[in-house]
Parts: C-alpha cells; sequence; structure tokens
C-alpha cells in the first residue's frame, strides 16, 4: 500500500505543482515580453567536442585546484594570532557604518560558508570562516550550478561568476532524463515492452533557463569552486582550519555573541552563521537538541571522508546523529566516483539515470572527458565494505559490477543491465570509490532557521536528496538572501530582525524543493515496478513529462 500512496502523492504533487504555474494573461504579456529580452541577450550554447586542449585544461584545474585544497592555500597561518575576531569591539551596541561594518563568523568552509561569507564580504562585512576539517579534499568530484545558483553568484560577485562560467562545462546542451536500466515487461503484456536502455522521460533544462533569461547549467570540480571562492571571493586568510565550535553566548540584544572553540580560542562576532552541514553544532545549540545531534558530516569544506577508515567510522557515527538531530535516513546508500572516461555517449546524453529494482545509476558529464557516478541502492544505514584481501582486492568494484551486471544471468533480481553502468564502473578506480548513507531532513517550519544573532544555512538548514541537484544551489541561493537581509543594518539591534526576513524568505521555497527532492528521490527506485501497473504506468510517465517544464521554471526563478 506504501507504493501507491507515494504514487497518489506524487500524482498530486505534479497537478499542483503545474496549477501553481498557472499565468493570468496579464502575466504571459510581461513574461513573453521578459523572455523575448532575455533570449536576445543570452545566447543558447551548441554542443561542441571538447578539444584536447580543453581536456587538459580541465583536468589540470582539477589536480591543482586539488593540491591546493590539501595545502590549505588561501587558509590562515596556524600561528596567526591578530585576527579581528579575537577580541570585541569597543562598542558592540553600536551603529553599523563602513568604518564600524557587522562583524560576521561563518561556520563551516564547504561551498555554502564560502559563498555566504564572500556575500557578505561584498557587501563591506567583516567576515571569518572556521572549519572544523584539517584540510579540504576533493570529495565528490564536479557538482552542478544550476541556472538559479549562477544568477545569485552574478549578483554576488561578477568576478566568481565568469570564473565559474570560464572553469565549467555546460551540460544543458544535451539531453538529460530517465531510462529504464534492464529489459522490463507490463502485467499480461498490457502494454509496451521496455529494453534496457530505453528512454522514460527527457528533460530540457535550457529553455527554462533561458525562458527566466538565466545562463545555462555548468558542472564545476568542487575543489575548483572553493578555489574561485577563496581567491576571489574573500580576504586570504580568512578561513580557519581545525576550528570546530563548541558552544556560543548571546552577550544580549545588539550586543554580539562569544563564541568558543573545542581548542579553547574565543571569538567575538555580531553574526554567527551556521553553514557547518548537516550535522551541525550551531544548529544543535540553536534548536536545543542532544549531544549526540552532531559531528563530522560528510560535506562541508572535508566533502566527505578524508580516508577510508574515516568512512567507516562516518557511516556508524552517522546512525546516533541522525537520530539526535531529527534527520531522516533516505533508505539509500550512496557509491560516487569521477572515471577519466570519455564517455561512449557524450555527445547525445549529458546526464542520465538508469532505473532498477531497489536501486539506480546516475551519471553525468563532468567535462575533461570524465563522467561522474552514484549509484544508490536500498538498505539499511550503517553499512561498510568488507576490507581489501589479496583474493578480494576490489571489494566496491566487485560488489557494484554484480549489482549493476549487463552479464547474464544477471543481477540477484536476474536483471540484466544496460551496457552503460558497466562502462563507467569498469572505468574507475576502487581508491576513488566513496561510500556514505544519505540523509535528508523535514523542512524546519516551526524549528526555524535563525534565532537571535545567530542563523543556518545549507545543509545546515535544508538538507536534502541529491537528484534535484538542488542542494548547492540552493545553498548558493541562501548566501545571497542572507547577505542582502544583514546589508539593510544600520544598528546591530536590527539584526535579528534581518535574520527573521532572511528565513522567512527562504522557507517557502526550500520547503517545496527538500519535498520535490525527497518524493522525487523515494520514487525513482520504485519506477520500475510502477510501469508494470496498466493505465497508472503511462499515465505517470506521462505526467512527470509534462510536470517537469514547470518544476523547472520554479527551480530558475531569477529571484530568490
Amino acid at each position: 500500500m506504501a507504493i501507491f500512496r507515494n504514487y497518489a502523492l506524487a500524482a498530486l504533487a505534479l497537478t499542483t505543482t503545474a496549477a501553481a504555474f498557472t499565468i493570468t494573461p496579464q502575466q504571459t504579456k510581461l513574461r513573453s515580453l521578459h523572455t523575448s529580452l532575455a533570449m536576445s541577450t543570452i545566447e543558447a550554447p551548441v554542443r561542441k567536442p571538447e578539444t584536447p586542449d580543453r581536456v587538459k585544461e580541465v583536468r589540470e584545474r582539477f589536480r591543482s585546484a586539488g593540491i591546493d585544497a590539501a595545502n590549505a592555500r588561501g587558509c590562515a597561518s596556524p600561528d596567526q594570532n591578530d585576527e579581528w575576531w579575537r577580541t570585541p569591539e569597543e562598542q558592540t551596541y553600536r551603529e553599523v557604518s563602513e568604518d564600524s561594518p557587522l562583524r560576521v563568523i561563518v561556520t563551516g568552509g564547504g561551498v555554502a560558508g564560502l559563498v555566504t561569507a564572500a556575500a557578505c564580504h561584498a557587501k563591506g562585512m567583516k567576515v571569518a570562516i572556521f572549519e572544523q576539517a584539517s584540510q579540504y579534499a576533493p570529495y565528490g568530484g564536479p557538482i552542478q550550478i544550476q541556472s538559479n545558483a549562477l544568477r545569485a553568484l552574478e549578483r554576488i560577485n561578477p568576478v566568481i561568476y565568469e570564473e565559474i562560467l570560464k572553469a565549467g562545462t555546460v551540460t544543458a546542451d544535451r539531453v538529460s532524463g530517465l531510462k529504464i536500466g534492464y529489459k522490463k515487461g507490463v502485467f499480461l503484456g498490457l502494454g509496451k515492452q521496455y529494453e534496457k536502455g530505453d528512454w522514460l522521460v527527457k528533460f530540457d533544462t535550457l529553455q527554462p533557463a533561458l525562458q527566466a533569461g538565466l545562463p545555462a547549467t555548468v558542472v564545476v570540480d568542487r575543489p575548483v569552486i572553493q578555489q574561485i571562492l577563496l581567491n576571489h571571493g574573500i580576504p586570504d586568510g580568512t578561513v580557519r582550519i581545525k576550528s570546530r565550535i563548541k558552544n556560543y553566548e548571546e552577550l544580549g540584544d545588539g550586543e554580539g555573541l562569544k563564541i568558543n572553540l573545542e581548542d579553547g580560542t574565543i571569538a567575538y562576532a555580531d553574526v554567527l552563521v551556521g553553514a557547518d552541514g548537516i550535522w551541525s553544532s550551531v544548529r544543535r545549540q540553536m534548536h536545543g537538541l542532544g549531544k549526540d545531534a552532531d559531528g563530522a558530516a560528510a560535506s562541508g569544506a572535508a566533502g566527505g571522508a578524508l580516508t577510508e577508515a574515516e568512512g567507516r567510522r562516518m557511516a556508524k557515527d552517522s546512525v546516533a546523529m541522525a537520530d539526535g538531530a531529527n534527520r531522516r535516513f533516505s533508505g539509500f546508500t550512496c557509491y560516487a566516483a569521477l572515471a577519466e572516461h570519455k564517455a561512449s555517449n557524450i555527445e547525445e546524453v549529458s546526464y542520465q539515470i538508469l532505473l532498477g529494482k531497489d536501486k539506480y545509476f546516475v551519471s553525468t558529464d563532468g567535462g575533461g572527458e570524465r563522467q561522474q557516478w552514484f549509484a544508490l541502492i536500498r538498505e539499511p544505514a550503517g553499512g561498510v565494505d568488507p576490507e581489501p584481501t589479496p583474493e578480494n582486492p576490489n571489494p566496491k568494484l566487485a560488489r557494484l559490477l554484480a549489482e549493476f551486471t549487463n552479464e547474464e544471468p544477471g543481477d540477484k533480481n536476474g536483471d540484466v543491465w544496460d551496457d552503460f553502468a558497466d562502462e563507467l564502473l569498469r572505468a574507475s578506480k576502487e581508491t576513488d570509490i566513496k561510500r556514505r548513507d544519505l540523509y535528508d531532513g523535514s523542512p524546519l517550519i516551526k524549528e526555524k532557521w535563525n534565532k537571535g544573532q545567530v542563523a543556518i544555512c545549507g545543509d545546515a538548514a535544508h538538507p536534502m536528496m541529491p537528484n534535484l541537484g538542488q542542494g548547492g544551489c540552493q545553498a548558493t541561493e541562501d548566501g545571497y538572501r542572507l547577505a542582502e537581509e544583514l546589508s539593510t543594518v544600520k544598528h546591530t539591534r536590527d539584526i535579528e530582525g534581518a535574520l527573521e526576513t532572511y528565513f522567512t524568505k527562504r522557507i517557502p521555497r526550500t520547503t517545496i524543493i527538500q519535498i520535490m527532492a525527497q518524493l522525487g528521490s523515494d520514487l525513482l527506485v520504485d519506477f520500475d515496478l510502477m510501469m508494470t501497473i496498466p493505465l497508472l504506468g503511462p499515465f505517470f510517465l506521462t505526467a512527470t513529462q509534462l510536470s517537469m517544464p514547470f518544476i523547472l521554471r520554479f527551480l530558475y526563478t531569477p529571484e530568490f
């Protein structure tokens, strides 16, 4: 019954999403004018095969950024002791001016923290980032910077925007969508026989962006994004690594905060922003959660486990933290890697999901003739792979090749998969494959993202499943909006009101996107079962196809 309930909810969501975008004739005229103006200034990208020089450029940029990250380039020197945050302002309750700007401390040096710091710095605020990790790491490879996030970056800092576009690979210039991963019939033969690799739904991500006057989505390596934000968004030395928040104390309305770090360091600021991931230390104190609610996250500056041993510890720790933090285990464990491989369909397809029973396989063009792939498998939380042995030196790869085999007699369900999954797996190295359980959470409508002079953003505020590719994009929007509201503060007594406005403006949009991402992920793994149901299967496929332009139009709004 659960699956039918999910389908009913999905159908309702698709219908109401479309209804939400019904527009009046007057709006149609305005949108038509806006579209014609936008499309006259933004040229639609046309796919051209990557040249050898471009391939080399992308791969070398990735390697050099990874080296910078591992060496903590751009971060504060460990023995530095003259930072502004070490002493409070002589007058903490004060008028805010160019000579006495807001002092903002951001916890978490991942994309959310770096963007937030860059946005605040662009508005003239003093900023510092406290990152708990000892170094940055290139886990996860390229990430999507979708059209809405590109617009936010452009408004924050045009140089950052241009550098991202220069480093990125456009993915909106080819087809994206859902495929069936294996040969699939229907109930009693009452419908289409699907062959492995058949398209079920195709998405056009380009036209909704152009119609909103936005640039096309690009993928950029995570360490390259971090490098660009460090080099062009914030002053050198803004990030302090090995700096984990223990607790904070509000000194009074408009009087600022005293922030205590685990190493005994004390910092002072007007505003504290928790961008420290799904297991946020700032959120733990703000919402009065238990001591087990925070810890090292599989996101943020470290980008996941730095070593295999750390990854195993995270898998176990996350189970306990989820209970304390009111986070939801999605039901999926995720394997991921970046394969230095020119995909066989690279000129036609930029992003695809191969659907199967209790699992699915996602791949996207990573630029530089590389493919980023994710294998999501439904199983209990906390699982780990066997240690490598002489008999089985590649345990993760061996498991995945069996799960997505393209040879008879098939996987444990007897299904023989499309060749593409096998192609990417065989192009990957065991040491490059990372595993983590996926967690998300319910929208924090009642709990809120702000309290006093403290706020949260990114995964700390709205962790979501990755199938919409909007996690980092919504964090980018958060950073922009937070800085916009703080820039209106004329006196420190106004900080609390500005943070409240930030929350009220952001929560409706992120709530909808969180729900869509969660529902979509839950349904993807049962999509193949739904297709065997006469009438309902074709209806749901058609509804999904028809609703996507409306969903993308909502995601790709130029205002947030």
